[in-house]
């Protein structure tokens, strides 16, 4: 089944996944039930991925229903057990709170000592810190503060406002919704309130002028960002008469033939950038214009989109973050399947009208690409070239373009997802690990270099942190987030010769 070559590979990966799963479990083992159940939650992720890559190393195809099916079931199960850790847990966080107020209510009854003289003083405090904000403001932002909501029990300077250690005694998500309307209550909108964990992993509250939010865009940047716009649609135009075998700019009187390709990956960006409007519309937060990255290779690597609103909640960044791809890569998954189904009706009739010539090897350059070939055009990837409708030139350009955007890395799509789904610690460890990936491609690929040098210079800081940076967003979330990172990668991924060969793939 496997050649002398390509087994070592697969016993390799097998022993890395399995060594992986052993290593989870026995970091999951010291905390019992609630360990056990996180860890499955984990496999039960990792499962779909584990038996499509390594059903296809072994020559077995799994066809698109099979794999939606697969990912649905993880899906579901993924959420039934988030459902049971929060079950099992919450008597456990009931009995954390209760032994943490206690501890709390003994400190107050404790605070205070009495002198030789009889008199009470208060405990000696450590030396304060110089904080900038007046005095009468930072009383009444500490008044927010209460024995049910944050125990506040340390204030420390912090940039231009402060840092208010304490206890947190609720669910994050409604304890920062009081604290935010008792704060506006007494000083307006003058200062915002944010829940985050300090670098020992204790929720913490930090209170910085409403100054320090985000700036709308300036005359300069909205100009620059209308010539990005030119650039990229030269770019788009450009990049299709590449396809069509010659060069644009030496032959522009050529430009009709180029428009349904510029103009059906023009139309993805767009509802890229869509998608992301409708869903900062709908949680009141506002967009800067986009700056599209002209690309010759691919008419465009996407847009830069910069929040200019505080987002409330790692919920709101995630959901904005998602729309863009999603939409960009629905319009682009559509236009290849159609594409695909004109070129095997065309096919069938024995004419290519438009049609595109290209060698069986581009068929193999993506596993989702690939593998929606194999199904629609069947055999007919065997021959050296395959005649194809233009529409699957346009979608695959469409599905390159919304992969690159969910690579896991700073401010991309996929860095914002990963930050709003595991926090800010693994988003900057993955931005790290993408573009140390990036640079290893880029030996044979010079496009990934163009795209590492992007990310380093324009993306590579993580997106700032939300008001409640502590809730998390729900299991539904999470698996919609890794299911748009499985797609960039089979996207991305090309089949190896051998198994595009075992997968009826070229001759």
């Amino acid at each position: 089944m496997f050649t002398s070559s390509e087994t070592p590979i697969i016993a390799s990966i097998v022993l890395v996944v399995f060594g992986i799963l052993s290593w989870g479990f026995y970091r999951a083992r010291p905390y019992g039930k609630l360990g056990i159940l996180a860890w499955l939650q984990s496999v039960v992720l990792m499962t779909p991925w584990l038996l499509f890559f390594g059903l296809f190393a072994a020559g077995i195809y799994i066809n698109i229903v099979g794999v939606l099916f697969l990912l649905v079931a993880s899906a579901g199960l993924y959420i039934y057990i988030g459902r049971q850790l929060r079950n099992a847990g919450q008597d456990a966080i009931l009995r954390q709170r209760a032994n943490s107020r206690i501890a709390d209510e003994t400190a107050q009854r404790t605070t205070s000592i009495e002198n030789s003289d009889g008199l009470a003083v208060p405990s000696p405090q450590p030396k304060p810190n110089v904080i900038t904000i007046p005095e009468e403001d930072l009383n009444a932002i500490r008044s927010i503060f209460g024995i049910d909501t944050f125990f506040a029990t340390e204030t420390i300077a912090y940039q231009e406002g402060a840092v208010f250690r304490g206890n947190l005694r609720g669910e994050p998500e409604v304890v920062h919704n009081r604290l935010i309307t008792s704060l506006q209550e007494r000083l307006g909108d003058k200062y915002r309130l944010f829940l985050v964990e300090s670098t020992d992993g204790k929720p913490v509250v930090i209170v910085l002028p409403s100054l320090n939010d985000p700036r709308p865009m300036t005359t300069a940047q909205k100009v620059f960002a209308v010539v990005l716009l030119v650039a990229t649609i030269t770019t788009c135009f450009e990049a299709a008469g590449l396809l069509l075998n010659f060069d644009l700019f030496s032959t522009p009187e050529r430009l009709p033939q180029t428009l349904p390709i510029g103009v059906g990956v023009l139309l993805v960006l767009v509802a890229h950038e869509i998608g992301h409007w409708v869903l900062a519309h709908r949680h009141q937060i506002r967009l800067s214009l986009p700056f599209f990255l002209p690309a010759v290779q691919i008419g465009s690597f996407g847009a830069i989109t910069r929040f200019e609103s505080l987002l409330p909640n790692r919920k709101v960044l995630f959901d904005i973050a998602l729309a863009g791809p999603a939409a960009g890569g629905i319009v682009s998954l559509l236009m290849l399947v159609t594409g695909l189904l004109l070129s095997h009706y065309n096919l069938a009739l024995g004419f290519s009208p438009k049609a595109f010539q290209l060698p069986k090897e581009f068929f193999s350059g993506s596993i989702l690409v690939g593998t929606l070939a194999r199904v629609v055009l069947g055999s007919a990837l065997q021959s050296s070239v395959v005649s194809i409708h233009p529409l699957v030139v346009i979608g695959w350009l469409g599905l390159i373009i919304t992969a690159l955007n969910l690579m896991p890395a700073g401010q991309l799509d996929g860095g914002r997802i990963v930050q709003a789904i595991y926090g800010r610690k693994t988003a900057g460890r993955l931005t790290l690990a993408t573009l140390i990936l990036l640079g290893l491609v880029s030996l044979a690929n010079p496009l990934a270099m163009y795209w590492a040098i992007v990310i380093l210079f324009l993306q590579r800081d993580l997106e700032r942190p939300s008001l409640n940076e502590i809730s998390e967003p729900d299991d539904a979330r999470a698996a919609l987030g890794l299911l748009a990172l499985f797609l960039m990668i089979v996207t991305l991924l090309p089949l190896a010769p051998g198994l595009a060969g075992r997968l009826g793939i070229g001759g």
